[in-house]
């Protein structure tokens, strides 16, 4: 199997790697770790009715998902009065299955058909949401019934994520790769702005464990959206043995850290991660009881997120053709570090809390909408097909990893050190990352036009 090399001492060199990955994917058989040729499948335009299937079902689950995410923190805070420690056990809880099962599914995923995973998941979590407002209707909902159900729901969408990630390769020719990755960010940007305002709305109107209800209609309409996708996969592997999955876990677990090229961007993710974490545990807390803004004004705050992101994935096609993948990535770091300040700066000194509030969202969703395009079609194009699935389970289960030992720290230091200097540590860290990158030769990496 031809591998590429680490982006190496130049932009030069670096975008030359990519753009040979580039051409051997698209016109090479693929070549599973193991020697088993499978077979090439006929890649699509963004345009197609397939790829708008699965661009359609995302964005709809995505919405409900966004629905949730808000839903469930303000059910721990409002409806079950718990503290920033609970909302760290909540996130925590969303994260654990990627520590225990990420790196085994990633393996699994790779000898299988990725569609069907991606229905069977869809339905399996839509099943464990209506799980919640039945508890909560029963007079039985409680914080460690939460966790249970969502890392159930995490365990299933580890599956998902897994197979969802590795199809889109197999759907699209690698040069569309990432301006459908800016498609679909953008979308999911739409989806962030509408999903916590309309969260707020349900939150407001019915409670947090009937607007729950929303997230597990979008699974059954994702699934059925899902399955009218047809695509020519390769046969699924057989004979499949314990000490088999366990070298080809260690073997992707390689792949990422040693010989592709993408240990420097994998580092600085697990990085950024750790500030994000801080970010997912404080921020409710901060803004609802700190700050003392409403539901409704905190799920406008996480619009302006959804807006930031929309504006970012627009302008992510050009920004990167200008600037490189590198740079971009770097310049994203350092946008989120000041949208983390500016919700420092919120009900201090002055500033009125909302506006600040707003504009610490916005900003933190520019970044992620301007970057997480250049970063999966980056690690996408670095990656053959037979190790897309452990790639992106190797690196989404150490990011969770981080983010799930972060989380329940964050929530106690945020409790016992107060939630501003908390805040200030994830400034902190992510003005490392952007320093870490910069310094690197990551900086000078350009994906083939």
């Amino acid at each position: 199997m031809a591998r590429a090399r680490h982006p190496g001492a130049g932009g030069a060199g670096a975008a030359g790697v990519l753009r040979q990955e580039a051409r051997r994917r698209a016109g090479a058989p693929r070549h599973h770790p193991r020697g088993l040729v499978l077979s090439r499948p006929s890649p699509t335009a963004p345009t197609s009715a397939a790829f708008r299937r699965f661009w359609r079902a995302g964005a709809v689950s995505g919405l409900g998902s966004y629905v949730t995410v808000f839903s469930l923190q303000a059910l721990v805070v409002l409806t079950l009065h718990g503290t920033a420690t609970d909302v760290g056990w909540l996130n925590a809880a969303r994260w654990l299955p990627y520590l225990v099962f990420g790196l085994v599914v990633g393996a699994v995923v790779d000898g299988r058909r990725r569609l069907p995973l991606m229905v069977g998941t869809d339905l399996a979590q839509a099943g464990l949401l209506l799980v919640v407002p039945l508890l909560w209707w029963l007079g039985a909902l409680s914080l460690p019934a939460l966790l249970v159900i969502v890392v159930l729901t995490g365990t299933a969408a580890v599956v998902g994520g897994a197979a969802e990630m590795s199809f889109l390769p197999r759907l699209l020719e690698p040069r569309h790769l990432q301006p459908a990755h800016a498609r679909i960010d953008g979308t999911d940007a739409a989806a962030s702005t509408a999903g916590p305002a309309l969260g707020g709305v349900l939150v407001n109107a019915v409670g947090a464990p009937l607007a729950v209800l929303l997230d597990s209609v979008t699974y059954v309409y994702s699934a059925l959206t899902l399955r009218r996708i047809v695509v020519d996969e390769p046969v699924p592997r057989t004979g499949v043995t314990v000490r088999g999955l366990a070298t080809e876990v260690v073997e992707g677990v390689r792949w990422v850290y040693r010989s592709s090229g993408l240990a420097t961007i994998a580092v600085a993710t697990h990085a950024w991660f750790v500030g994000n974490a801080i970010i997912g545990v404080v921020l409710a807390p901060y803004a609802l009881v700190t700050l003392g803004l409403t539901a409704f004004q905190f799920g406008i705050a996480g619009a302006a997120g959804g807006v930031g992101a929309v504006v970012g994935a627009v302008l992510t096609t050009r920004v990167g053709r200008l600037l490189g993948t590198g740079r971009t990535i770097i310049t994203c770091h350092v946008i989120t570090t000041a949208g983390v300040v500016a919700l420092v700066l919120a009900g201090h000194g002055g500033v009125p809390a909302l506006p600040a509030v707003l504009t610490g969202q916005f900003l933190y969703g520019l970044a992620m909408g301007m970057s997480n395009s250049h970063e999966m079609s980056y690690r996408q194009l670095m990656t053959p097909d037979g190790l897309q699935a452990r790639t992106n389970t190797t690196l989404r289960s150490f990011n969770r990893a981080v983010a799930m030992v972060v989380a329940p720290l964050a929530g106690m230091l945020a409790d016992s050190w107060g939630i501003t200097p908390t805040l200030l540590v994830a400034a902190g860290v992510f003005a490392l990352v952007a320093i870490g990158l910069s310094l690197s030769p990551f900086r000078t990496v350009r994906a083939p036009a």
